[in-house]
C-alpha cells in the first residue's frame, strides 16, 4: 500500500504541497488516457478544460456527461492512503475537475486559492492532481506559490470577463511574489497533492503537446459540505451545482454528523 514518508508529509505541511515518489503504473494511465478521449467525445460542447464532476457517470446536472472510470480513480486505496496522510484518516470524496489543455490553445488558469470556490466549512482540503500526460513549463503544468497556505488566509480575488479563462477568478495584484513560483513539472502517472489555500495556477499551453491533469478533491469528515452556501456567486466561469454534488465517504466516519451522503446517488441509466 502506498502513503506518504514523514519527510513527504513535512512538505506538505511546510510548504502546502507535495510530489510524492508513488505514481500509478503505465498499464492504468494507459487505460485513463483512453477514459479521458472518450470522456471529451462524450461532451462535444464543453471545453475540455472544464469537465467538472467528471467522475459522476451520465448526465451530471453540471452540463457533463461524466465516466465511471474517474470515480474509480478518485476512490483508489492507495490515492485515497496518501490522502489520509495529510487529512487525517475519514476522507470525504466531493469532486474532480478533469482540465486538459488542448496544443496551441489551450486555456490560462489564473492564480487563484481553491477556497473562495467551495461551500466547505471549517474550510480544509486536499487536492491530488493526477498526470495523464506530460505535464511541463512547455505546455501549462501547474505552478505553485510555497508556504502560501500559511496561515490560512483567503486573499482578494478578482473577477474576469474573459472567454480564454479555465476560471474566471484571479489573485488581485500585489496580492503574492509571482517571482516564488515552483513548476511542479510531472510525468504521466505522477501526481501532486496541495492545501486548500495554496495559491497556484497554470499558463496557457501554446505547445504542440496536449496536457491534462485530473484534480480529485478530498475533504476531512470533521468539515461539513455546506449544500446552501455559493461561495463565488456564479461567476467562476465553470457550471456547479453544489446542492445536488454526491459525497462519497471513502474512510472513517463522518465526525461532523452533518454530512448527507444520499443527495446526489440516483440511479444513472
Amino acid at each position: 500500500m502506498a502513503r506518504l514518508s514523514a519527510d513527504e508529509v513535512r512538505q506538505y505541511e511546510s510548504e502546502g504541497w507535495v510530489i510524492p515518489q508513488f505514481r500509478l503504473p503505465p498499464a492504468r494511465v494507459a487505460s485513463m488516457r483512453a477514459a479521458l478521449d472518450a470522456l471529451i467525445a462524450d461532451n462535444p460542447g464543453v471545453r475540455p478544460e472544464k469537465l467538472v464532476s467528471a467522475h459522476i457517470e451520465g448526465d451530471n446536472g453540471e452540463g457533463v456527461k461524466g465516466s465511471a472510470q474517474f470515480l474509480e480513480l478518485a476512490r483508489d486505496p492507495e490515492i485515497v492512503e496518501l490522502v489520509s496522510g495529510v487529512i487525517g484518516e475519514d476522507v470525504i470524496l466531493w469532486g474532480c475537475h478533469v482540465f486538459c489543455k488542448p496544443p496551441a490553445e489551450g486555456f490560462e488558469t489564473p492564480w487563484h486559492q481553491d477556497g473562495h470556490y467551495w461551500p466547505i466549512r471549517p474550510l480544509a482540503n486536499c487536492t491530488v492532481w493526477v498526470a495523464l500526460e506530460e505535464s511541463t513549463t512547455e505546455n501549462g503544468c501547474l505552478r505553485v506559490i510555497p508556504r502560501s497556505h500559511v496561515g490560512q488566509v483567503l486573499h482578494p480575488h478578482l473577477h474576469e470577463h474573459r472567454t480564454d479563462l479555465t476560471l474566471n477568478q484571479r489573485m488581485a495584484d500585489g496580492t503574492f511574489d509571482e517571482a516564488q513560483a515552483v513548476d511542479l513539472e510531472l510525468q504521466p502517472g505522477q501526481m501532486s497533492l496541495h492545501d486548500v489555500y495554496m495559491i497556484h495556477g497554470a499558463a496557457a499551453n501554446t505547445s504542440a503537446k496536449r496536457r491534462t491533469g485530473v484534480a480529485l478533491r478530498y475533504m476531512p469528515a470533521t468539515s461539513v459540505f455546506e449544500r446552501d452556501l455559493r461561495p463565488s456567486d456564479g461567476k467562476t466561469g465553470v457550471a456547479v451545482n453544489f446542492a445536488q454534488r454526491p459525497l462519497w465517504l471513502l474512510r472513517g466516519v463522518d465526525r461532523s454528523g452533518r454530512n448527507d451522503f444520499q443527495v446526489g446517488h440516483r440511479a444513472r441509466g
